[in-house]
């Protein structure tokens, strides 16, 4: 494309995994903007790109199936269950039981107490037909997005859709303990779910294909945690993947243009290193956020996979010490990385409420050399 924007170049030269190339700027996210507003560093309406030198969006992340939860249609009345106190009860959009300090959603970790999914009954008096793909409101305004995607991909931005994986998805519809329970109790239910979400993610990329083409199909799966995946690779083999191959395969054999590459994501917290080989089987060349204190080194998994789009891998906690230790760890990593290409580094999670203002501003002087 000529005269392409420096953003759309940096981000199109990071799938490229094109070595020595100007790094795309950006962050995880943040749990400290309240802190460093109380110390008067940012206000409200403080433009936070300009303030760390992030660079303007690249991708269109399509959305509509999903992230951490289903993509329910309609989604599940939220409503007071019960007052505990200090602690409330509350269904949430998801349909899940959440125990939440009174008055507040936000900034801490919910305590979840139930789930909508607990047998056959409850799956289909709860959830399948939030799930029906042919629902009318999943494609009101679907021509007028689509129209603005594709202009923006004529420009140069990337197309990415966004869905939940089936970890992500299973954990959402059961709870994380009663999911492990059920892939053993009950391999029916989790199959019947895994053809449900198929169909749903099937029939609206097709839907949206019909206007677009895809250069990314990108999972929110965290199936994994401090020491490793959370099921089996046998699991992941039976209940997973069959539903991956047959969606990414539908996908290219629909894309308008032919000789685009489709590249798959994988977004999992954890030690990730584990189920690497497991997914780059389904195609996976991309790999999300690669927590450091659960083992993820992303200079050794560089070395071990060359080929591997790599996002994240920058300690949150060496952010929360000194400048002193943010000058080593991007000396240790950054030079390596840049060289090699394929690599856009942001705090391996968001930016913790203990990180100081002026330590962060350090940090993101160091990343622009890149």
């Amino acid at each position: 494309m000529v005269n392409m924007k420096e953003h759309y170049q940096k981000m199109r030269d990071f799938y490229a995994h094109k070595p020595g190339a100007r790094i795309y700027q950006r962050e995880f996210g943040f749990f400290t903007l309240d802190r460093w507003k109380a110390e008067g560093y940012i206000q409200d309406d403080t433009d936070l790109a300009a303030l760390f030198g992030f660079d303007p969006e690249a991708k269109v992340y399509l959305g509509g199936l999903g992230w951490c939860e289903p993509e329910f249609c309609p989604w599940f009345e939220e409503k007071l269950l019960e007052d505990r106190g200090e602690y409330e009860l509350v269904q949430d959009f998801a349909g899940r039981g959440v125990l939440y300090f009174k008055g507040r959603r936000n900034g801490f970790m919910p305590e979840y107490m139930t789930s909508p999914v607990t047998d056959w009954d409850s799956w289909e008096r709860n959830c399948k037909w939030r799930m029906d793909p042919n629902t009318p409101e999943r494609y009101k305004d679907l021509e007028a997005r689509m129209e603005e995607a594709a202009k923006l991909a004529s420009e140069g931005a990337l197309i990415c859709q966004n869905l939940v994986g089936g970890y992500m998805y299973l954990r959402s519809l059961m709870g994380p303990e009663q999911l492990l329970y059920m892939f053993y109790d009950d391999p029916g239910l989790i199959h019947e779910c895994m053809k449900t979400w198929f169909t749903l993610a099937d029939t609206v990329t097709a839907r949206r294909q019909q206007y677009i083409t895809f250069d990314e199909l990108f999972f929110g799966e965290d199936i994994c945690y401090n020491n490793g995946p959370l099921i089996s690779p046998d699991m992941m083999r039976e209940f997973l993947l069959p539903y991956y191959q047959q969606l990414i395969a539908n996908v290219k054999k629909r894309q308008k243009d032919k000789d685009r590459k489709l590249h798959i994501q994988i977004d999992t917290d954890g030690r990730c290193t584990d189920v690497i080989e497991i997914y780059q089987s389904i195609g996976m060349d991309a790999l999300s956020p690669l927590e450091v204190a659960s083992g993820c080194d992303v200079v050794a998994i560089r070395e071990k996979y060359p080929d591997l789009l790599l996002s994240g891998g920058f300690d949150k906690r060496i952010l929360a010490e000194s400048k002193e230790a943010i000058d080593r760890e991007v000396d240790r990593i950054m030079p390596a990385m840049a060289k090699s290409g394929g690599y856009l580094p942001t705090c391996d999670h968001g930016v913790p409420e203990e990180v100081p203002f002026e330590n962060y501003m350090h940090y993101r002087k160091r990343m622009l050399e890149f």
